[in-house]
């Protein structure tokens, strides 16, 4: 690792326990494939190590911390993505990293290949817990409280391997935000984890539980309004026996933690959380020294204190306009003065959302090595963030991610559209989604509008399990299969922030080749009802309701 490297370092019991988890599969891979192992046997075994079986290949998913990369780790996935794959990734909406066209007998050469650089991808897959994720802007943000990173290594440490837990009902994720902005998705996870300060001054945490997408989509409830610091893994630690001696096996879809809250009723399971707490919190305590531990792990670069004092910025903004308009949508304001963060836009119009080729991600190393400190983060919006840079190299960055197509300056805009692989990988997809977002984006991108369309969030999923969390998009699009033909659902008015809410459904199914047609008749009726420039899809949206929408999108289609 370079020397700016601020995240957190195995300890050598990390990285043996890695190795030997590596050396076990490949062991297990290699009897399977002799046919020592049968199907059903050697299914539980690739799922603890984040294998799948996909419609057309093997999809190894790859475990992100907290979104937290650093540029060895960024050139590694390009290496691995160029010498066992199609040569590119995908980043996932849970700061996941996925390859698509591994071969399986080559999987336990790529799961070394991490090791070495200290990733894996055990939990990323099966009925366990996974990836514990977190703001992208952590540690930088002008709106955080504190940083939430060290708390999501001390989950991370806590849930990786935890025998109780790997054997759960159904898969089990947690988020953790330190900021007044939810930008992690927190109240659409089976925990979320606000840290928030209470009456005496003292931070802790605020606990949702329950919330989640897929088929049915919840929103998490609040069981604690405040936990100290101290209690968090027990408390964790509560709510997941009471998930795992309750939670209904029986049936897959109603085996999630958010069914069994609605059908034990918040009241009655906060009670049972409590009571399973009271056993075992003053066995788990987290001591101010451990947490600091960590904390030092997550210590500040050294930033330059006379940053701001650089001109050429400035004088750049006025000259360029296509700059300027980069820097006003693809940059955020950064807690150091003379600095900001900068998304890398994975959605060009004319690639699959998410992906990312290998001569980008040595590029993105490269860059992150030249002006953020050797450090790349993953959004939950499927993009990626330089979340150290110095206003002084802005301008060169934006000309050198330009040239990468990877400067589309539509960060939180229309077409920064989350989508799922859908058909053209997904074994599970009952509808393309790629080909419908690009059809989207190419004519979105024909508009003249899209920046004046403001916040605009366009999620598409191409079955039921929501990958791609259609049912909290500004307009959230769901594949489904009528027949053998594929069909899309709309809904509108969804947000994963703050102000959490499910879309509304627009009304009957509309057919592919109207699909585009009907999101584009929905922001023109946007546009139309909007009672100033300034107000937004979603508070339009909540101010006039689903009825003029659906008027014209069924007249019309």
């Amino acid at each position: 690792m370079n020397k700016h490297i601020h995240m957190y370092q195995y300890s050598d019991k990390d990285q043996t326990l890695i190795n030997e988890r590596v050396t076990q599969f490949r062991d297990q891979t290699e009897r399977f494939l002799k046919g020592e192992i049968p199907d059903d046997k050697f299914r539980a075994l690739r799922l603890m190590n984040g294998l799948y079986v996909q419609t057309h290949a093997p999809l190894l998913r790859v475990a992100g911390p907290y979104g937290l990369l650093s540029s060895k780790q960024v050139r590694k996935l390009a290496s691995i993505a160029r010498d066992y794959d199609k040569g590119f990734c995908h980043f996932t909406t849970r700061q996941n990293i996925q390859f698509n066209w591994p071969a399986l007998e080559r999987v336990p050469d790529i799961l070394e290949e991490l090791a070495s650089v200290q990733m894996h991808a055990i939990q990323t897959s099966g009925n366990c817990l996974r990836n514990t994720t977190s703001d992208q802007l952590a540690g930088v943000a002008t709106d955080e409280l504190e940083d939430p990173r060290p708390y999501c290594e001390i989950i991370r440490q806590w849930t990786i391997l935890h025998p109780e837990f790997a054997y759960l009902p159904r898969k089990f994720k947690i988020a953790v935000s330190g900021s007044t902005q939810d930008r992690a998705a927190t109240q659409f996870h089976d925990i979320g984890l606000h840290l928030v300060t209470n009456d005496q001054g003292e931070v802790g945490f605020k606990v949702f539980v329950g919330g989640g997408l897929g088929r049915t989509p919840v929103i998490g409830q609040v069981v604690r309004p405040f936990l100290h610091k101290q209690h968090l893994l027990s408390y964790l630690e509560a709510i997941l026996r009471v998930y795992n001696l309750y939670g209904r096996r029986d049936n897959k879809y109603k085996a999630r933690i958010k069914i069994l809250v609605r059908e034990t009723g918040l009241a009655k399971i906060t009670k049972q959380i409590e009571a399973e707490w009271a056993l075992i919190k003053d066995t788990m305590e987290l001591s101010a020294a451990r947490i600091e531990e960590i904390q030092l792990q997550f210590a500040l670069p050294a930033y330059q204190l006379n940053a701001a004092q650089d001109t050429s910025y400035a004088d750049k903004l006025k000259s360029n306009a296509d700059f300027a308009i980069w820097i006003k949508h693809n940059t955020v304001d950064h807690k150091i003065a003379g600095y900001r963060a900068a998304y890398i836009s994975l959605k060009a119009p004319d690639c699959p959302p998410g992906d990312c080729t290998d001569s980008q991600l040595d590029a993105i190393a490269d860059l992150s090595d030249q002006c953020s400190f050797g450090m790349v983060r993953v959004t939950h919006r499927q993009n990626l963030v330089l979340a150290d840079v110095p206003q002084a190299d802005l301008f060169s960055l934006w000309q050198q991610l330009d040239a990468l197509q990877l400067a589309t300056p539509n960060i939180g805009k229309a077409t920064d559209m989350i989508c799922c692989p859908g058909l053209d990988y997904c074994s599970l997809a009952n509808a393309g989604s790629i080909g419908v977002a690009k059809e989207i984006n190419e004519t979105l991108d024909s508009m003249d509008y899209v920046h004046d369309l403001g916040d605009l969030k366009i999620n598409i999923s191409g079955c039921m399990n929501g990958c791609a969390h259609q049912s909290v998009g500004h307009i959230g699009i769901l594949g489904v299969d009528k027949k053998g033909v594929e069909w899309y659902q709309v809904t509108l008015g969804g947000s994963s922030e703050n102000d959490a809410a499910i879309g509304e459904r627009l009304g009957p199914a509309v057919s592919k080749q109207d699909i585009t047609a009907v999101v584009k008749t929905l922001l023109e009726v946007y546009l139309q009802q909007r009672s100033h420039e300034d107000e937004s899809f979603l508070a339009t949206f909540r101010r006039v309701g689903v009825r003029p929408f659906k008027e014209k999108v069924y007249a019309t289609h």
